[in-house]
């Protein structure tokens, strides 16, 4: 039987309601009284890393589960992450970063009800993603309602509906039936994970057509900017191209700078109108394409990691991790 790791870190799973609303305070090893049956799937040992809303989950947490990972990947077969919805996706992300490809499944998991609550989603899937980690996955995923979703392209697209993830420019790896995995597609892995332990949380996030100043405080303050535009992407050329005229000041500085859409499919094309095409002749940004803006930032957060020399992250960005990104025009 194999041998799995639960690691708890709070979330609406192991949430109870109190006088200010719900608020974790469950742990894994009380997560599990809730499925006594988990014993049929697989062997599960449990660590508390810490109790938090996601929205309170940091790039330092990220780290802090890929260490507990690195420390006892040799003890078990599979890993279970317990985690708040809101930002899981990010931390699917951050950890195919920091643990590449892994011949072992790191699954992550949640719930949009407590797990204590009479109508639940929370027992389905730790159940659900206990098979997974049990399984011949490789790889960080994400598992919820049933789908099995690449690390790298989960995002959250329904707050409050069981149906609460999507994969998005990417298929669905597999799905989970009645206690059974259906694969589709099996992640690379190689023979030994690649773990990282740095990352650099100076990555900012904002829309066209915000203050210049905004722009230049943003990139004085930080090491990256991500700039999630309209449509297949682009930047305003009003008030004699202020907008643009700051992005440049930033690169000028040597920080990176990386355009990509609010639009959930389909991805970016700057080529196709005036307003990107300016910007992609003209300037050293880079472009997202099909990758989610969540993966965006936990990309460029481990790079900026591994170094700050620009030419360095623009070359490394566009090298597909965990099928990242696959559109590069």
């Amino acid at each position: 039987m194999k041998k799995i790791l639960l690691i708890g870190t709070g979330g609406t799973i192991a949430s109870e309601m109190g006088e200010s609303g719900l608020s974790p305070e469950l742990t894994s090893q009380q997560l599990l009284r809730y499925i006594p049956d988990i014993e049929d799937i697989c062997d599960v040992r449990c660590v508390q890393l810490f109790s938090l809303d996601s929205t309170n989950i940091q790039p330092k947490h990220w780290v802090r589960v890929a260490d507990a990972i690195r420390e006892r990947y040799g003890e078990y077969d599979g890993f279970v992450v317990s985690h708040g919805t809101d930002t899981m996706a990010y931390t699917a992300a951050a950890l195919s970063y920091l643990i590449q490809r892994s011949p072992k499944p790191i699954v992550l998991t949640g719930a949009q009800k407590p797990i204590g609550f009479e109508t639940t989603d929370s027992k389905q899937n730790l159940r659900d993603a206990f098979t997974v980690a049990a399984s011949d996955m490789t790889g960080a995923v994400l598992v919820f309602n049933g789908k099995v979703i690449l690390g790298t392209r989960a995002r959250k697209t329904r707050s409050k509906s069981f149906e609460a993830f999507s994969s998005i420019n990417y298929p669905v790896l597999a799905l989970v039936q009645d206690g059974r995995l259906i694969r589709y597609i099996r992640p690379e892995c190689a023979p030994e994970p690649i773990f990282s332990d740095r990352v650099d949380d100076k990555v900012a996030l904002l829309i066209p057509g915000t203050d210049c100043g905004v722009v230049d405080y943003l990139l004085e303050r930080n090491d990256a900017l991500i700039i999630e535009s309209f449509g297949v992407g682009g930047l305003p050329t009003y008030k004699a191209g202020d907008f643009y005229q700051a992005v440049k000041r930033g690169l000028d500085q040597g920080k990176t700078v990386v355009m990509t859409t609010q639009v959930e499919n389909e991805g970016s094309d700057l080529s196709v109108y005036h307003v990107g095409t300016v910007i992609k002749r003209d300037l050293p940004i880079l472009e997202a394409y099909d990758m989610t803006t969540e993966a965006v930032t936990a990309k460029l957060m481990w790079l900026l990691g591994q170094t700050r020399d620009q030419g360095e992250v623009a070359r490394r960005f566009y090298v597909p991790v965990a099928s990242d990104i696959l559109a590069v025009k």
